[in-house]
């Protein structure tokens, strides 16, 4: 593994690469709303084996080990993310990528890839939302009481230190903000091209089955979607060999 602190249009960023030798393009992670890169834990490592890619993590600005961030977040922060991709490969000199994300993540890699085009090979989506539904505000409101206990604000520290309360609240009063309630992936999906699939756990508290059915359903490319049986919100941990072996069948005859 590479730790490398690579500059962006955005400032610093904390990113991490597990090196594969060879030219396919490599996988991209894109983390969730409280997510850094120590949170994809032993996944990345497994991913990079299994596929036979370079997969590279990043910490947003204001999350992680990258630079903290201050106000709220814009309420394009979703799509603002594809300016942060290009510049990243930029930085590291990949003419094109696989983008996989994991809750907003994955509406993040649907947002790059549409501004991407060809230079996105695929776009993998775990337990994403593609637009605001009352399940997943359902969902927010329960992290919010559970997030007044101290133990998880401490949990929460480990990993973004100072910048915890930011982290929290800029995803549970973005979510949760009346001028976000339209929000929805519907135009970046209709310049989305490259293959698309759509990882979603059937007891996922945080979305239905309606997102990526409206993600498979809008993708101006071919797309599929694997439900996971008795899985929650994160997959990737719930039921690691299941996504390994999805992602790595999808991604075989790609370049």
């Amino acid at each position: 593994m590479i730790d490398n602190q690579i500059a962006t249009s955005v400032g610093p960023l904390n990113v991490k690469i597990w090196p594969v030798e060879g030219d396919r393009a490599p996988v991209v992670l894109l983390h969730d709303s409280l997510g850094c890169v120590a949170l994809w834990r032993e996944f990345p490592a497994a991913l990079a084996q299994a596929c036979g890619r370079t997969v590279i993590a990043y910490d947003r600005v204001g999350f992680g080990a990258s630079p903290k961030r201050e106000g709220s977040l814009p309420l394009s922060f979703v799509e603002d993310e594809a300016v942060v991709i290009d510049s990243l490969m930029s930085a590291l000199a990949l003419p094109q990528v696989v983008l996989l994300g994991h809750s907003v993540g994955g509406g993040m890699a649907v947002a790059a890839a549409a501004s991407l085009g060809q230079r996105c090979v695929a776009v993998i989506t775990e337990s994403a939302q593609a637009m605001v539904e009352a399940q997943t505000l359902a969902g927010i409101r329960d992290a919010q009481v559970a997030f007044e206990d101290a133990t998880q604000r401490a949990r929460l520290q480990k990993y973004h230190g100072e910048k915890a309360d930011w982290v929290l609240h800029a995803w549970i009063d973005t979510w949760l903000s009346p001028a976000f309630a339209e929000w929805n992936l519907d135009a970046e999906l209709e310049r989305v091209t490259c293959p698309l699939l759509c990882l979603h756990g059937d007891n996922d508290e945080f979305g239905s089955m309606a997102h990526p059915a409206r993600l498979e359903r809008m993708s101006a490319g071919p797309a599929e979607v694997v439900m996971l049986e008795r899985c929650g919100h994160v997959p990737h941990r719930e039921q690691e060999q299941g996504v390994l072996e999805a992602v790595s069948a999808f991604l075989s005859a790609l370049p």
